[in-house]
């Protein structure tokens, strides 16, 4: 297994490097009858696209616009693979040429060298954060099936460079460059991380994804649990470092009376357990959080070695983000949304005619 894929009923396999000709997704296992263009998938990822003019966004600009390469007839699914296919248009590999016989601290360079005897020195080849376009346009198509259901996703950011939000609008999300839901502390948030830009440093921060009207009863225990396979995609994230389902490490330090989550004849009382327990959905909102780190690529000096074992200096400089943040957003998202479409699949049968849209019980035969 080479660990190019992800999930069961609804598999993804993403390909490409960030200094190649191109990236891509394969889908497998989405459903027919699904109406699907290149522009639902387009709206996806404008909003991871680099080179926007953000302030704390690489200079790179890609139009990263996809192609559908297969899986689509007269603009409906057909059920088999879905090809997608997005084209590096302003990769520079040049700038990486003094970085060839380096290793960058925080980068998959020695890892990558120690796995497989070789690594891709244009930038950070497969283990670039340049591959996540390929699973935002896998996250679009996943919210195809989640539409079915009503579920709605939202990804948004809760905390960067030590910047905490105070209050939580969601209606604000698509208003700033943040994804933020405070549009006070977006701005501190900014301006924190661009001092951090100019100083040659990054920074991180905390994105928090929710996930509304979920069904209960999804989750495959035990080694599949639903919070076990979230953590599994939002950690598989280059840049994520942790994962909280709901009170998260705060559980720790409550009490079993504080941490329940009460039950009363019209649902759950408070959310502790992030719409999730014992690995199967609750009907609660799902609720989740990633700590983002910094990005490794800065232009201050640092201590490394080279492929020689020999002790130097490196500023690796370039076109990079000051945060992952924003653009990472949008990624977790697509994770939230693979999980749940995977789980969908493997708990109903879906059937889709010209006229209706039907989901049906795969257990016990009811309509939903």
């Amino acid at each position: 297994m080479a660990g190019n894929s992800f999930g069961q009923a609804f598999r993804v396999t993403t390909w490409g490097e960030s200094h190649g000709p191109a990236l891509g997704a394969v889908i497998d296992g989405c459903p027919p009858r699904l109406r699907l263009s290149a522009q639902h998938i387009q709206q996806a990822l404008d909003k991871r696209r680099p080179g926007k003019g953000g302030a704390v966004e690489t200079a790179r600009k890609e139009p990263d616009k996809v192609e559908i390469l297969s899986g689509i007839f007269e603009g409906l699914t057909t059920g088999t693979p879905i090809s997608l296919l997005i084209w590096n248009k302003d990769a520079r590999s040049k700038s990486y040429a003094h970085l060839r016989e380096v290793f960058r601290p925080g980068h998959g360079d020695y890892t990558y060298l120690k796995r497989y005897g070789i690594r891709d020195h244009r930038g950070g080849g497969r283990s670039s954060g340049r591959e996540t376009a390929a699973r935002v346009a896998a996250g679009a198509i996943a919210q195809l099936i989640l539409d079915l259901f009503h579920i709605k996703v939202l990804a948004y950011t809760v905390s960067l460079a030590g910047v905490d939000i105070e209050t939580k609008e969601l209606d604000k999300i698509e208003s700033n460059r943040l994804f933020c839901p405070d549009l006070e502390a977006a701005q501190k948030m900014e301006k924190a991380a661009l001092e951090a830009r100019s100083r040659g440093d990054s920074v991180g921060g905390i994105v928090e994804i929710q996930a509304i009207n979920v069904p209960a009863g999804l989750g495959e225990p035990v080694f599949d649990k639903l919070d076990a396979e979230i953590a599994k995609g939002l950690m598989s994230v280059g840049a994520v470092k942790a994962v909280e389902i709901g009170s998260g490490i705060k559980a720790a330090y409550l009490t079993g009376s504080k941490n329940n989550d009460p039950i009363a004849p019209d649902g759950f009382l408070s959310n502790n357990a992030g719409g999730i327990l014992a690995g199967i959905s609750n009907g609660e909102p799902i609720l989740a959080r990633a700590a983002v780190k910094p990005i490794p690529s800065i232009s201050l000096e640092q201590d490394t070695i080279n492929t020689k074992g020999e002790p130097c200096k490196i500023k690796v400089g370039g076109r990079h983000d000051a945060s992952a943040i924003p653009r990472i957003v949008p990624v977790l998202k697509a994770m939230m949304q693979m999980v749940l479409a995977d789980h969908l699949l493997r708990r109903f049968q879906i059937e889709i005619t010209d006229h209706s849209k039907i989901i049906r019980d795969r257990i016990d035969g009811r309509l939903i």
